[in-house]
C-alpha cells in the first residue's frame, strides 16, 4: 500500500514538472517571438556617428550632458539589450518590496521596448511581468510563473503615453536617442533643467530633465498616467539616476529609482541596477 502511494506521489510530481517545463518552453518561445517582432520593424545598421554638429542649438545643460557621456565618433545606437536586478512594489504604498530580475530589449527607430521581469513573491512563487511598447502601442501583463495569466492591460492613449515616457526617461542608457536627429525636441528651462518631447502621430511624451554640475542626468520628472483600479490617474512622477559608469564607451547610470508623488506622500515603486548592457547585439 505504501509503495502505491509513493508511486502516485512520484507520478504527480513528474506531471507537475512536465507542465512547468512545457510552460517555460512556451514562455521562452513567446518572448523570442515578441523580440523578433520588435526588431523586425526597427532600423538597424545605421552608419551615422555622433559629432559636435549634433549639439548645435541645444540648451546648454543638454549640450554639456551629451558631450560628457559620449565621445565624437560614437555610433548611433539602434538597439539595446540590458539586464537588471532590484526590487519593486507590485501594489500600493503599503505593499512589501519584492525582488526582481529582468531582461529588457529596446529599439530606437522607431522607439520600442520589451521589459520582461521575474518577480519573486515568496519561496517557490513568482510572477512574470511584461511591459511593452511596440508600433506606438503599449501593453502590460502579469502571469503566475509566466504561464497562468493574471492580468492583461491592453493599449490605450494613457498607456501609450506612459510607455513612451518610460522610453524617453530610460534613454540615458542609450543617449544617441536623445539627439534631435532621433526626434527629440529640447526646450531650455534654466541652467540645470530642460524639457524633452518626443511624438509620433497621436502619441506624445514630455519630460523635464535635471542635470548635475558634472554633466549627468540626475532626475527626470513629469505628470505620468498611473494605473488605479481599472483606470488611470495623472500623477507626479520622478525617475532618479546615479552611479554613472562607462559601458561600451558611453557613460550611463547603473542605478535608478522610480517615485510616485502621491497626495499622502511619496511612494517609492522601483529600485534597480543595471548588470549588463549591450548595444546592437540582439
Amino acid at each position: 500500500m505504501v509503495s502505491v502511494r509513493l508511486r502516485e506521489r512520484v507520478i504527480g510530481v513528474v506531471i507537475v514538472l512536465l507542465v512547468v517545463l512545457a510552460g517555460i518552453g512556451w514562455r521562452r518561445r513567446k518572448t523570442a517571438r515578441h523580440v523578433a517582432e520588435l526588431r523586425q520593424t526597427a532600423t538597424t545598421g545605421r552608419e551615422r556617428v555622433f559629432t559636435e554638429d549634433d549639439l548645435e542649438g541645444l540648451p546648454t545643460p543638454v549640450r554639456e550632458y551629451l558631450a560628457t557621456v559620449m565621445e565624437e565618433g560614437q555610433p548611433y545606437i539602434d538597439s539595446v539589450r540590458l539586464e537588471q536586478t532590484g526590487k519593486l512594489r507590485p501594489g500600493g504604498p503599503t505593499a512589501a518590496w519584492k525582488p526582481f530580475a529582468a531582461t529588457q530589449y529596446v529599439t530606437v527607430e522607431p522607439p520600442g521596448f520589451i521589459w520582461n521581469a521575474s518577480v519573486s513573491l515568496g519561496p517557490f512563487v513568482s510572477v512574470r511581468v511584461r511591459d511593452q511598447f511596440h508600433d506606438w502601442q503599449g501593453m502590460a501583463s502579469v502571469s503566475l510563473f509566466g504561464i497562468v495569466p493574471l492580468e492583461t492591460v491592453d493599449s490605450s492613449p494613457e498607456l501609450e503615453e506612459a510607455e513612451l515616457m518610460r522610453y524617453l526617461a530610460e534613454a540615458v542608457w542609450y543617449p544617441t536617442a536623445l539627439l534631435p536627429t532621433a526626434g527629440v525636441e529640447w526646450e531650455p528651462i534654466d541652467d540645470r533643467t530642460a524639457n524633452a518631447t518626443i511624438e509620433n502621430g497621436d502619441v506624445e511624451a514630455s519630460l523635464t530633465f535635471s542635470f548635475t554640475e558634472d554633466g549627468e542626468v540626475a532626475r527626470v520628472h513629469a505628470d505620468r498616467y498611473r494605473r488605479v483600479d481599472d483606470g488611470y490617474e495623472s500623477t507626479p512622477w520622478s525617475g532618479y539616476w546615479r552611479n554613472y559608469e562607462t559601458r561600451n564607451g558611453i557613460r550611463v547610470p547603473t542605478e535608478g529609482a522610480v517615485v510616485w508623488h502621491l497626495p499622502d506622500g511619496d511612494m517609492h515603486a522601483w529600485q534597480g541596477r543595471i548588470t549588463t548592457i549591450q548595444y546592437d547585439e540582439f
